[in-house]
């Protein structure tokens, strides 16, 4: 665990970093899948499920809980962000067309992070939406 070792390191003994992640437990500070739940949600609207896998696991949650978290994003609620983005951008430049949009908007939306087949149905969504 990335804390036992940084307490490990500022020189706290065994017993005081065990006694201290064991208190830490208990209060629920070091709960991985309430902590990848959380950040799924508050980011899910600006990121994609690849982007959020990356983030957690740059902050070391284990691989079983952020598939666990991501789970609850599902593909629905991913169109529904990526759409949203869409549109946002949109809206400050807009496109010709498709093609231009997918271009334009669609990198950025594959840079944070939604699949390629979401990319496309969101700006195919949000041109239509302008559109009516």
């Amino acid at each position: 665990m990335e804390l036992k070792r940084k307490l490990s390191r500022r020189g706290y003994s065994d017993e005081q970093t065990e006694a201290a992640l064991t208190r830490l437990s208990e209060l629920r500070y070091l709960d991985d899948q309430s902590f990848a739940v959380g950040h799924v949600r508050r980011r899910g609207a600006v990121r994609g499920p690849m982007a959020l896998s990356a983030e957690l696991a740059a902050r070391g949650v284990d691989r079983v809980h952020v598939d666990a978290a991501l789970a609850g994003f599902d593909a629905e609620a991913q169109l529904a962000a990526a759409t949203r983005l869409a549109e946002r951008l949109y809206a400050r430049k807009p496109q010709a067309g498709y093609r231009d949009m997918l271009n334009e908007i669609g990198s950025k939306l594959m840079r944070r992070g939604f699949s390629a087949n979401v990319v496309r149905a969101a700006c195919r969504a949000a041109l239509t939406e302008t559109e009516d």
